[in-house]
């Protein structure tokens, strides 16, 4: 025998065997959980719920439902207090996203600077965010109530009290106070995300338009903010999906009062389903914040496709 074949390896020697995680189906196994979830949770309620818009339904007897078409939504449509609702929510989610994404911005810029104490604060600004929205809007309450709360007080102190003394209970304050409250809660959730974005700024391009004799002002529009632009997008889009979902912080304050002042959609949805029994208006109601959901996020994918190709030429 050669050495030839003594060296020889046997050819079902030399094959090895495929690992199950080679397969073809591999990705399919990775994504099937979450395939599921989506499914389960997210997909077939959105299908009943698309069912039951076109339904007259009571929660007193849900098992039985006649079905009507699209007079649910004709009616909704029809009620001038639906169109307060909607403007309320447009109003409450715009000042929502430009406040929340603002003041976080104006923070994060302060704490990206150098001074001390730096850690302290970085830390104490996620208390509001970290802070339930339960316990914020019971603490809302507290300090804008009438006979002890500490912003009457300091509005009465200087001479700008509000008549009644009850901020929550009036028609021309109490979606400021909700709003501001909102807003207190979200910007350290921006600032943070911001503050990340900020650290990714190369300090080269800042220091090369310094010494171009460019001032702050030039220097954040021409090099910052085309680093962090892409953040703030997607920090307004989710502020702006997550404002069209409050409903605790609101509900708690006000429940949608004082005469509909501060009755966003998701409040008029839980009124309908839950004081009304109306199980077929209050689908309707959640189908037309789907709608709106899916216009934001169209548009923002426009805005942002529009974006990248200005950039690139």
């Amino acid at each position: 025998m050669t050495v030839l074949e003594q060296t020889k390896v046997p050819r079902s020697a030399g094959r090895r065997r495929r690992s199950p995680l080679g397969s073809r189906w591999t990705p399919y196994l990775f994504l099937a959980p979450a395939a599921l979830f989506i499914v389960v949770f997210q997909a077939i309620p959105l299908a009943q719920e698309i069912f039951l818009s076109f339904t007259r339904t009571t929660l007193l007897n849900p098992t039985r439902s006649r079905w009507v078409g699209l007079d649910n939504f004709v009616r909704i449509f029809g009620d001038e207090d639906f169109h307060r609702t909607l403007v309320t929510t447009i109003v409450y989610v715009v000042v929502c996203v430009v406040g929340a994404v603002g003041s976080g911005l104006v923070v994060a810029l302060l704490l990206n600077k150098g001074f001390r104490g730096r850690g302290v604060a970085r830390a104490l600004i996620t208390v509001p965010w970290a802070a339930p929205g339960i316990a914020v809007a019971l603490i809302a309450t507290w300090m804008l109530n009438a006979q002890y709360g500490i912003v009457n007080r300091f509005l009465n102190a200087v001479g700008l009290g509000v008549p009644g003394g009850s901020i929550l209970d009036s028609p021309k304050y109490a979606l400021p106070a909700v709003l501001a409250t909102t807003i207190w809660q979200l910007f350290p959730f921006t600032s943070v995300v911001l503050l990340s974005a900020l650290q990714s700024v190369p300090h080269d391009l800042t220091e090369a338009a310094t010494m171009d004799g460019a001032g702050r002002w030039a220097t954040f529009r021409v090099v910052t903010w085309q680093v962090i632009k892409p953040v703030v997008g997607l920090l307004a889009l989710l502020m702006t999906i997550w404002s069209l979902r409050r409903f605790e912080l609101i509900w708690l304050m006000t429940k949608g009062g004082p005469v509909g002042r501060t009755e966003t959609l998701v409040i008029d949805l839980y009124s309908n389903a839950f004081e009304s029994k109306e199980l077929g208006s209050a689908a309707a109601i959640g189908m037309v914040g789907v709608v709106i959901s899916l216009i934001v996020i169209m548009g923002s994918r426009f805005v942002a496709r529009a974006v990248t190709k200005e950039n690139l030429r």
